[in-house]
């Protein structure tokens, strides 16, 4: 729900006031009683909070697509290095003459 600025005329009296967009207008002063109780134009106020498609789709500002690549490179050059190292290990090691073999 959108939260309202409303300001009094005749004193003054400033409130945020949460409503639904289909309530009524507040035209009654809870200071002064007065019926110049009027909304102010202001910019939107409000905050997404949990883990819903805002935080996981729009967090970088890019497309959900890339932020999985990016997610990926980190584990993936982790990995890297762990195999290379036994790969190139029994390529160092030299092999015996074939006359021991036989």
């Amino acid at each position: 729900m959108p939260i309202y600025a409303y300001k009094c005329e005749s004193c003054g009296h400033r409130q945020d006031v949460l409503q639904k967009i289909s309530d009524p207008v507040l035209t009654s002063c809870p200071a002064c009683g007065a019926s110049s109780f009027v909304k102010q134009v202001t910019a939107a106020g409000f905050q997404l909070k949990g883990s819903g498609w805002y935080a996981t789709d729009f967090r970088g500002g890019g497309t959900p697509a890339e932020a999985d690549k990016a997610d990926a490179k980190p584990a993936d050059a982790a990995a890297a290095p762990a195999a290379a190292a036994p790969a190139a290990a029994p390529a160092a090691k030299p092999s015996p003459p074939a006359s021991e073999a036989a």
